[in-house]
């Protein structure tokens, strides 16, 4: 028999006694977190709506706080109702580090994406079973070719994105998609129809998001530009994830980050974000904030 904390049978009681008073239609059931099962798109894959990601700079911050304190705070995160974990093969370490900080944890309790560098001599089943031992798991929920930036991805990757479509109709993944940096490679999201996921860069002023470049700049991202896209993607049924919600660190103002969380959650064209995270009053904070942001 599960175990009932104080913390489950006063929610439990609260939203009881609320209901009985109200006829079931209550602000307490409505109310939406961070941690709420939601489906990307049309894939049928459900995440909780903030994931955990682990890569701060390419997984550098999260590597330097070494396997037991990484460890804790991805416990500390799945305790909290946070169930969606990302990773990528350039984040040196991380998926190792990440699938030894999961060992005995249910598999069917959370949800695992990693990504990749695409090319058109990539061997996709070979890759696929190198993630799958990495992250000591016999599926991937999420595997998404990684970093696209040429307008010309769709033809350049065909092969991968054949290799990709064979393993979920095995069920070796579960979706398939893609991450993007720069408008250039952006502009093919739109009207794609393999896309079951799309990771793309989103904050309010445009810190670490989509140029006209091809390669990253510290210029500032067109905002305007990447929302219509994303709404175009959204709206033909692919999830949209969002990333660099705090300009990869840069926004170190409470406020900033109060700002780019309202922003993004408001949009109605992002399904859920990644943030990667150092400590659990980070965890915390981004909690709580995407809580005001859904309710406010």
């Amino acid at each position: 028999m599960a175990q009932v904390t104080r913390r489950d049978f006063l929610r439990t009681s609260l939203a009881g006694t609320l209901l009985a008073g109200t006829g079931g239609v209550t602000a307490w059931a409505q109310k939406k977190s961070a941690t709420d099962w939601v489906t990307l798109g049309n894939s049928g894959v459900k995440v909780t709506r903030l994931a955990f990601g682990t890569g701060t700079f390419s997984g550098r911050v999260q590597r330097e706080l070494g396997q037991d304190e990484f460890t804790r705070l991805v416990r500390y995160a799945y305790d909290h109702g946070i169930r969606f974990f990302e990773t990528a093969e350039g984040y040196r370490g991380m998926p190792q580090m990440l699938a030894t900080a999961l060992k005995g944890i249910p598999r069917d309790s959370y949800r695992l994406m990693t990504k990749f560098g695409a090319s058109a001599n990539t061997d996709t089943q070979a890759k696929i079973d190198g993630f799958r031992r990495d992250l000591n798991s016999e599926y991937i929920d999420i595997l998404l070719m990684h970093c696209l930036r040429s307008p010309q991805w769709p033809d350049q990757t065909k092969a991968v994105q054949d290799g990709l479509s064979e393993a979920k109709s095995k069920k070796i993944i579960l979706a398939h998609g893609a991450s993007v940096h720069g408008l250039q490679g952006l502009s093919a999201f739109p009207g794609n129809k393999w896309l079951d996921v799309a990771l793309m860069r989103m904050n309010h002023a445009g810190v670490r998001m989509d140029t006209p470049d091809m390669g990253d700049t510290d210029a500032l991202g067109d905002v305007d530009q990447v929302v219509s896209q994303a709404k175009k993607i959204h709206a033909q049924g692919t999830g949209v994830l969002g990333m660099k919600l705090v300009g990869e660190g840069q926004f170190t103002k409470p406020e900033q980050r109060e700002a780019a969380m309202n922003f993004v959650m408001k949009l109605g064209a992002v399904d859920a974000v990644t943030i990667g995270y150092k400590s659990t009053a980070e965890i915390d904070e981004a909690m709580e904030r995407m809580g005001r942001a859904l309710n406010g």
